[in-house]
């Protein structure tokens, strides 16, 4: 997890997918879009990189990080996923009432089901 840590890591990663979602929206048809998202990842990616002051920042990139900050990124990623997963349901129950079938929703809440129902058996059988 050395990677991971590294205050390089976090400012890579989303000047690399900028570039992605830039080459994606492009090839899509939409390079003026492509170059929105690529200077909005980037600009993310240059905050965490100099923005070494804040605490907050530190620990998105990992050089802060103290069991505080680890308690806080998990409730953080659980308060996220319940979010997403009650957007999920809300869509999928829209497109059942306007009489479509619900994809992709159906997939992406089977997914979150059977993701959940996983990390429950995996976390139990663990500890």
């Amino acid at each position: 997890m050395r990677v991971a840590r590294s205050k390089w890591f976090l400012p890579v990663f989303a000047v690399s997918l900028g570039v992605v979602i830039f080459a994606a929206q492009w090839i899509g048809g939409d390079p003026v879009g492509g170059l929105v998202s690529f200077a909005i990842l980037a600009g993310f990616g240059a905050l965490v990189l100099v923005g070494g002051r804040s605490e907050t920042v530190r620990g998105l990139r990992g050089d802060g990080r103290d069991e505080r900050f680890r308690q806080i990124d998990l409730a953080a990623t659980a308060i996220a996923g319940l979010v997403v997963i009650g957007v999920i349901i809300v869509a999928f129950v829209v497109e059942v009432a306007r009489g479509h079938s619900g994809s992709p929703y159906t997939w992406l809440g089977a997914i979150a089901g059977l993701a959940y129902l996983a990390a429950v058996i995996v976390l139990r059988l663990r500890g």
